[in-house]
């Protein structure tokens, strides 16, 4: 089997796990007998280019002339069965999708955001939950807002790019939702179901967890829209030392908050940034990770890291972390609506049955939801200071769980094969052109 790897990598000076999945997974299909051509742009040769070159920067999200060509050459030489494109913008242009499909080659994208209908791709703007563009043939706010780099002239284009390549991505021929959040965008968007799979990423086993340690640990990046206000709100609903140690890991914009939340109580230790081992180091002390984003957070690594060491997680009800912790409910569409409609379907599941025991009790108050391998709850703090301590007593019970899920969900050896099982499902069918 031969395939096409296309992706535009982020700048360095921008941290992304885009890039880093994108070559993880390189490195899982090579490992398997997958010969894989990439086909991969950077971000960061915009400033080496020529002056001609930068011309036409402006139209690439568009229509990326040297990108087709290329691609058409490469595709004409190695008559791969597939092309997988991950990030389009701004050097390879969503046309790929039709010069693979000149080309008589089917194409298969991973949706790691929601640029579909959303130009900076976030679903979140001036710190809340937005989807003004959602159903709109232009996306006239975004560019009001300048939602793509802060720029109204880069937010037209990039508005622009979407309703011109709205087709285009409807003829794509299989997209890889990372989460039933994601999945649920997509149908909303106009994609048929039957060219949606589910596939999340996976990530490097660990190893056997490590017995469970005490407290809870957020790790991640100190902004916004991770939700440290809400956490930090909710922990202070409790008294200090009630509910053991809170552990925070990270570092961002967000940093003096927690300084002054560690300053304040004696159960909130800030740890700063933290290399690989001490990540591990942390998760082997505590007992439960938290996942407390106020966005549509697609697929946030942590929970995966945490369930492959066998730590429950709490998280709020919002992008795929209820797909995460298998705590998936009916929203519309699915973990993508605003944060009010996430309110309203963890609060209509007032009394859902526990899957292990916690304190003798057998349902959870309203508003939390349990899962295979954690609990989420709406966006709001006194439904997360509710949940903390329940998530306290019961981690040990899906504790094994965690872990469980893990092997059989986001295990490398398990999303390798299913994505070549998409692979091989649609080299054996005609392409869509």
């Amino acid at each position: 089997m031969k395939i096409v790897v296309a992706h535009n990598r982020y700048r360095q000076g921008q941290p992304s796990g885009e890039n880093i999945i994108v070559d993880a997974e390189i490195a899982q299909l090579t490992a398997a007998g997958v010969e894989v051509l990439p086909f991969i742009r950077s971000s960061d040769e915009i400033p080496s280019m020529s002056k001609a070159a930068k011309a036409l920067l402006p139209i690439s999200p568009i229509y990326a002339p040297q990108a087709q060509q290329e691609l058409g050459r490469l595709l004409t030489e190695h008559r791969p069965d597939v092309l997988h494109l991950h990030n389009p913008y701004p050097l390879l242009s969503p046309w790929v999708v039709r010069t693979a499909h000149k080309h008589g080659v089917p194409v298969v994208q991973t949706v790691h955001n929601y640029r579909q209908v959303c130009s900076s791709g976030l679903y979140f703007r001036d710190g809340m939950i937005c989807q003004d563009c959602r159903g709109r043939a232009l996306g006239v706010p975004a560019i009001v807002h300048r939602c793509y780099r802060g720029s109204r002239a880069q937010s037209a284009l990039m508005a622009t790019t979407l309703a011109v390549h709205r087709p285009t991505w409807r003829s794509v021929d299989r997209f890889v939702a990372l989460t039933s959040a994601v999945a649920a965008h997509l149908r909303d968007y106009g994609i048929p179901a039957e060219r949606i799979v589910i596939k999340p990423n996976g990530i490097p086993d660990p190893g056997l967890p490590a017995p469970l340690g005490d407290g809870f640990l957020f790790l991640g990046r100190l902004s916004p829209e991770k939700g440290l206000d809400l956490l930090l709100d909710a922990w202070r609903r409790h008294p200090d030392g009630a509910l053991g140690p809170l552990r925070i890991a990270g570092d961002g914009e967000l940093r003096p908050l927690v300084e002054a939340a560690a300053a304040e109580r004696s159960d909130v230790t800030f740890l700063g940034p933290l290399d690989r081992d001490g990540v591990r180091a942390v998760l082997e002390a505590s007992a439960v990770v938290l996942a407390t984003s106020t966005w549509h957070d697609v697929l946030p690594t942590v929970i995966i890291e945490a369930l492959a060491s066998g730590r429950p997680v709490l998280g709020t009800a919002l992008g795929g972390i209820p797909y995460l912790v298998g705590a998936d409910t009916a929203r519309v569409p699915a973990g993508t609506g605003s944060a009010e409609e996430a309110s309203a379907a963890t609060g209509s599941a007032s009394s859902v049955p526990l899957a292990g025991p916690v304190s003798g009790t057998s349902a959870l108050p309203a508003g939390i939801v349990t899962g295979e391998a954690g609990w989420v709850v709406p966006p709001e703090a006194a439904a997360l200071a509710a949940a903390l301590p329940l998530a306290r007593t019961g981690a040990a019970a899906l504790s094994s769980a965690a872990r469980s899920r893990y092997e059989r969900t986001f295990h490398p050896d398990v999303v390798t094969s299913q994505l070549i099982d998409i692979y091989a499902g649609l080299s054996r069918t005609p392409s869509r052109g």
